[in-house]
Order: structure tokens, then sequence, then C-alpha cells
């Protein structure tokens, strides 16, 4: 599949890090998996994992977390 932001790269399968903000709450999420563009490093998230990695950040807001890093589990 060509990337849709470089329009040259493949997405290939591998692990990425997404930071999320909303408000005054950012969560860094390590270790997610994604197809990630072999020239510009663009990824793109199933929709499983994006639902997972949502509701990671989600958890980290209600709590009242400022910064947090995790580890996404699968």
């Amino acid at each position: 599949m060509i990337c849709v932001i470089c329009k040259t790269g493949q997405y290939k399968e591998g692990i990425t890090t997404v930071v999320l903000t909303e408000g005054e709450t950012a969560v860094i999420i390590k270790g997610v998996p994604a197809m990630i563009c072999d020239q510009c490093g663009e990824y793109i998230l199933t929709s499983d994992v994006t639902r997972k990695v949502l509701a990671m950040a989600r958890e980290s807001r209600n709590k009242g977390t400022e910064v947090e890093i995790r580890r996404f589990a699968a």
C-alpha cells in the first residue's frame, strides 16, 4: 500500500510510539503495533489498536494525569 502522506513509500509492519494530547494531558504510548511508511515514517493503526490506544489515553486523562508514559498492552 502506498503512503498517503509522501506518496512514494510503502507501509511495513512495525512498532511505533503514539503521542496523544488533550487539554492539559499528554500520554505517550510505546510499543504500538502499526503499519509504518518505509520512507517518511508516517504510521497507520488498525481500528482495534486505535480503540485500545484511545482507551489507554482516556484512562490516563480520567486519573488527572498531566504526563504519562505507558507501554501498549495487546
